[in-house]
Protein backbone atom coordinates (compact mmCIF):
# COMPACT_ATOMS: atom_id res chain seq x y z
CA UNK A 1 0.00 0.00 0.00
CA UNK A 2 1.19 3.48 -0.81
CA UNK A 3 2.56 5.60 2.05
CA UNK A 4 0.98 9.04 2.14
CA UNK A 5 2.99 12.18 2.71
CA UNK A 6 2.20 13.96 6.00
CA UNK A 7 0.19 16.55 4.06
CA UNK A 8 -1.87 13.89 2.25
CA UNK A 9 -2.32 11.87 5.43
CA UNK A 10 -3.70 14.94 7.22
CA UNK A 11 -6.09 15.84 4.38
CA UNK A 12 -7.23 12.32 3.44
CA UNK A 13 -9.98 12.04 6.12
CA UNK A 14 -11.16 15.59 5.41
CA UNK A 15 -11.48 15.11 1.67
CA UNK A 16 -13.20 11.76 2.29
CA UNK A 17 -15.66 13.59 4.56
CA UNK A 18 -16.29 16.20 1.86
CA UNK A 19 -16.97 13.44 -0.66
CA UNK A 20 -19.39 11.81 1.79
CA UNK A 21 -21.20 15.06 2.65
CA UNK A 22 -21.57 16.26 -0.94
CA UNK A 23 -22.69 12.83 -2.12
CA UNK A 24 -25.30 12.64 0.65
CA UNK A 25 -26.44 16.21 -0.03
CA UNK A 26 -26.97 15.52 -3.73
CA UNK A 27 -28.58 12.14 -3.04
CA UNK A 28 -31.06 13.31 -0.40
CA UNK A 29 -32.74 15.62 -2.90
CA UNK A 30 -33.98 12.61 -4.87
CA UNK A 31 -35.90 11.54 -1.76
CA UNK A 32 -37.11 15.02 -0.81
CA UNK A 33 -38.44 15.53 -4.35
CA UNK A 34 -40.41 12.29 -4.09
CA UNK A 35 -41.77 12.57 -0.55
CA UNK A 36 -41.58 16.22 0.48
CA UNK A 37 -42.10 17.76 -2.98
CA UNK A 38 -38.95 19.79 -2.45
CA UNK A 39 -37.94 20.64 -5.08
CA UNK A 40 -41.18 20.08 -6.92
CA UNK A 41 -40.77 17.79 -9.91
CA UNK A 42 -43.99 17.10 -11.84
CA UNK A 43 -42.80 13.55 -12.59
CA UNK A 44 -43.37 12.67 -8.91
CA UNK A 45 -46.85 14.23 -8.60
CA UNK A 46 -48.56 10.85 -8.88
CA UNK A 47 -46.05 8.75 -6.99
CA UNK A 48 -47.84 5.58 -5.94
CA UNK A 49 -47.40 4.46 -2.33
CA UNK A 50 -45.60 1.13 -1.95
CA UNK A 51 -44.18 1.30 -5.50
CA UNK A 52 -40.46 0.84 -6.20
CA UNK A 53 -39.90 4.61 -6.65
CA UNK A 54 -41.76 5.21 -3.37
CA UNK A 55 -39.46 2.81 -1.50
CA UNK A 56 -36.42 4.24 -3.28
CA UNK A 57 -37.47 7.72 -2.18
CA UNK A 58 -37.42 6.69 1.47
CA UNK A 59 -34.01 5.08 1.05
CA UNK A 60 -32.76 8.26 -0.65
CA UNK A 61 -34.21 10.51 2.04
CA UNK A 62 -33.17 8.56 5.13
CA UNK A 63 -29.97 7.15 3.64
CA UNK A 64 -28.91 10.55 2.33
CA UNK A 65 -29.41 12.10 5.77
CA UNK A 66 -27.38 9.33 7.44
CA UNK A 67 -24.59 9.74 4.89
CA UNK A 68 -24.48 13.52 5.37
CA UNK A 69 -24.06 13.30 9.14
CA UNK A 70 -21.86 10.21 8.92
CA UNK A 71 -24.00 7.92 11.05
CA UNK A 72 -23.86 4.17 10.29
CA UNK A 73 -21.96 5.20 7.17
CA UNK A 74 -20.62 1.81 6.13
CA UNK A 75 -23.85 -0.22 6.32
CA UNK A 76 -25.94 2.66 4.96
CA UNK A 77 -23.58 3.16 2.03
CA UNK A 78 -23.59 -0.58 1.32
CA UNK A 79 -27.40 -0.66 1.19
CA UNK A 80 -27.49 2.46 -0.99
CA UNK A 81 -24.88 1.00 -3.33
CA UNK A 82 -27.07 -2.06 -3.82
CA UNK A 83 -30.11 0.14 -4.26
CA UNK A 84 -28.38 2.08 -7.02
CA UNK A 85 -27.23 -1.14 -8.73
CA UNK A 86 -30.82 -2.37 -8.59
CA UNK A 87 -32.07 1.00 -9.91
CA UNK A 88 -29.61 0.83 -12.78
CA UNK A 89 -30.53 -2.65 -13.94
CA UNK A 90 -34.29 -2.28 -13.39
CA UNK A 91 -34.76 1.34 -14.44
CA UNK A 92 -32.01 1.97 -16.97
CA UNK A 93 -30.62 -1.35 -18.13
CA UNK A 94 -34.10 -2.50 -19.09
CA UNK A 95 -34.09 0.25 -21.75
CA UNK A 96 -31.39 -1.64 -23.64
CA UNK A 97 -27.68 -0.95 -23.97
CA UNK A 98 -27.06 -2.22 -20.43
CA UNK A 99 -23.30 -1.82 -20.87
CA UNK A 100 -23.50 1.79 -22.08
CA UNK A 101 -24.99 4.02 -19.35
CA UNK A 102 -24.70 7.07 -21.60
CA UNK A 103 -27.30 5.54 -23.91
CA UNK A 104 -29.78 4.43 -21.26
CA UNK A 105 -29.59 7.45 -18.92
CA UNK A 106 -28.04 5.47 -16.08
CA UNK A 107 -24.77 7.35 -15.55
CA UNK A 108 -25.89 8.91 -12.26
CA UNK A 109 -27.09 5.56 -10.89
CA UNK A 110 -23.73 3.97 -11.75
CA UNK A 111 -21.78 6.83 -10.16
CA UNK A 112 -23.86 6.71 -6.98
CA UNK A 113 -23.50 2.92 -6.87
CA UNK A 114 -19.71 3.09 -6.93
CA UNK A 115 -19.47 6.17 -4.68
CA UNK A 116 -21.53 4.38 -2.05
CA UNK A 117 -19.54 1.17 -2.53
CA UNK A 118 -16.37 3.18 -1.91
CA UNK A 119 -17.84 4.79 1.22
CA UNK A 120 -18.93 1.38 2.51
CA UNK A 121 -15.26 0.34 2.48
CA UNK A 122 -13.54 3.66 3.29
CA UNK A 123 -15.90 4.79 6.06
CA UNK A 124 -17.06 8.26 6.97
CA UNK A 125 -13.80 10.17 7.26
CA UNK A 126 -13.60 13.26 9.45
CA UNK A 127 -16.55 15.26 10.79
CA UNK A 128 -18.88 12.31 11.33
CA UNK A 129 -21.05 10.91 14.08
CA UNK A 130 -19.35 7.55 13.47
CA UNK A 131 -15.97 9.16 14.26
CA UNK A 132 -17.36 10.87 17.34
CA UNK A 133 -18.76 7.59 18.65
CA UNK A 134 -15.45 5.80 17.94
CA UNK A 135 -13.52 8.44 19.89
CA UNK A 136 -15.90 8.11 22.84
CA UNK A 137 -15.55 4.32 22.85
CA UNK A 138 -11.75 4.67 22.81
CA UNK A 139 -11.72 6.64 26.04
Amino acid sequence: METLSPFMAAWHPRVLALLRIVTGYLFIYHGTAKHLRLPHLPMFDNLQAWSLPWYAGWLELIGGALIIVGLFTRPTAFVLSGTMAFAYFIGHGSKGNVLVPLLNGGELAVLYCFLFLFLSVAGAGAWSVDGLMARRRAR
